[in-house]
């Protein structure tokens, strides 16, 4: 039996039990698919990254994520999770120069790091700029299925659409923090939406609103994946990137960068804050990067 060593984090946050928990078992080499699935099973939170040796001399790590119930190609509180815990197990010091180069499924992605005191900061460049989705849902069955009324549905000129920036989502605007509040996924009538009938291929929720609990921020948003194993998400990184299509879709983007921090875990008491950056020229996205903090929280050893 190999043992093998992992730690756990919380990500989008600078304080321990807060953010998103991830958990990334090391020295992953060797591991099949099927144990990598099995010890995700075991761990249960949202994600666990396994740490593979670089595929490429340019790479840091080659990474493979799961859910409990399948693998992803790419996510962003694994990918700011792991660069922070490679970046302090590799003694990195306080500079933002410093890079980490992950191979997830979808591609390489260049992370910046800082380590300082008890939390490590990241950002990460897009693997993938927004495009949009097929979106075809009844906006009256979405409220029903996140039990809504229909009038929650839509703030301003915002209305349900799909992006994509290497996982799919759905973005549903409402009205604001209440509406927010009381939404609730009802995974049947969810994925009865759909004629997939492999859980992994039907999109999620990402519920959004410009009414916001710190005033600091752009966005307030809920992700809802329990037929992914996942009642609701604190933070979701790959699903800010897909936000940022609609954002420029609809807000339209001046020529320059723009930061938009978003919060997202505030109702699960798991409050996390990502900041989206934008950089736009002639009204499209040019280049794009979400950053975040991260806490290691745990540690210990893994006897599979």
């Amino acid at each position: 039996m190999m043992q093998r060593s992992y730690a756990v984090y919380d990500v989008f946050t600078e304080r321990a039990l807060a953010g998103n928990p991830l958990a990334i078992v090391f020295d992953a080499e060797g591991l099949e698919t099927d144990a990598m699935q099995a010890i995700a099973r075991e761990f249960n939170l949202s994600e666990t990254v396994f740490v593979q040796p670089p595929e490429q001399e340019a790479q840091t790590a080659r990474i493979r994520i799961f859910m409990p119930g399948g693998e992803l190609p790419f996510a962003g509180h694994p990918t700011v999770g792991t660069a922070v815990a490679l970046a302090e197990r590799n003694g990195i010091g306080d500079a933002l120069d410093q890079i980490i180069i992950l191979r997830e499924t979808i591609g390489n992605i260049r992370c910046a790091v800082r380590t300082e005191g008890e939390s490590g900061y990241a950002e990460f460049d897009l693997p993938r700029l927004p495009e949009p989705h097929p979106c075809e849902l009844d906006p009256a069955a979405v409220a029903e299925a996140l039990r809504l009324n229909p009038q929650d549905i839509g703030f301003e000129n915002h209305t349900i659409s799909a992006w994509t920036a290497g996982k799919p989502y759905f973005c549903v605007p409402v009205r604001g923090l209440d509406a927010a509040a009381r939404a609730q996924m009802n995974a049947q009538r969810w994925t009865a939406l759909f004629e997939e009938t492999d859980p992994l291929k039907i999109d999620c929720p990402y519920v959004y609103c410009r009414e916001t609990v710190h005033h600091e921020c752009a966005f307030h948003a809920r992700m809802f994946a329990p037929h992914h194993g996942i009642p609701e998400d604190p933070a979701t990184g790959s699903a800010v990137a897909a936000l940022a299509g609609a954002i420029s879709h609809f807000d339209g983007l001046s020529d320059g960068p723009v930061a938009l921090p978003i919060e997202q875990g505030i109702e699960m008491g798991r409050p996390s804050f990502m900041r989206l950056e934008i950089e736009a020229a002639g009204g499209e996205i040019r280049s794009a990067r979400i950053g975040g903090a991260a806490v290691k929280v745990a540690e210990g050893t893994l006897y599979a």
